[in-house]
């Protein structure tokens, strides 16, 4: 039973990010997303900008990250922000479980987040609220197209 509820946790998320837009989408790092979702499997599970980009053709590319070294990495998900106002922090936003539930921390983002539209935080503090199943995270100002909505509950205890 041991080797099966292993197996469980390794393929079944604790909770999923989904893209809610295409520019949302396309921030996300190809081996991290399935049909525009990215599991969480741990926590905290921290999110920040990807700053290793290069201008070939006059487009931005993302440099991917190499995980196959053992380096401590800041984030766990390096989003890329392409925009011409960046929206994304290189450390912006993180999510915790808690006792209570799970909880969206702002790491003192220049732009700060909105849930549901509604900021979070004055955009450079660090700042926290607790993080209901369904909510639409905004990365950055209100203006940004970085929309991910934040899906949990997903129980493992029963396996």
């Amino acid at each position: 039973m041991d080797d099966k509820r292993k197996i469980l946790e390794i393929l079944f998320p604790k909770a999923v990010l989904k893209a809610m837009t295409q520019e949302a989408r396309a921030a996300i790092p190809v081996g991290m997303q399935v049909a525009g979702m990215v599991s969480i499997h741990e926590f905290p599970f921290r999110v920040g900008r990807e700053s290793r980009v290069i201008m070939l053709n006059n487009k931005v590319h993302r440099i991917e990250r190499s995980t196959n070294r053992n380096t401590t990495f800041n984030n766990d998900m390096y989003l890329m922000d392409t925009g011409a106002r960046l929206q994304i922090s290189r450390e912006h936003f993180q999510i915790e479980q808690t006792a209570d539930g799970y909880l969206l921390v702002d790491r003192g983002s220049h732009c700060g987040l909105t849930v549901d539209g509604k900021r979070v935080g004055n955009g450079k503090d660090v700042m926290s609220m607790l993080l209901p199943d369904g909510a639409v995270i905004g990365v950055g100002t209100f203006e940004s197209h970085y929309l991910y909505t934040f899906i949990a509950n997903f129980d493992n205890a029963h396996w």
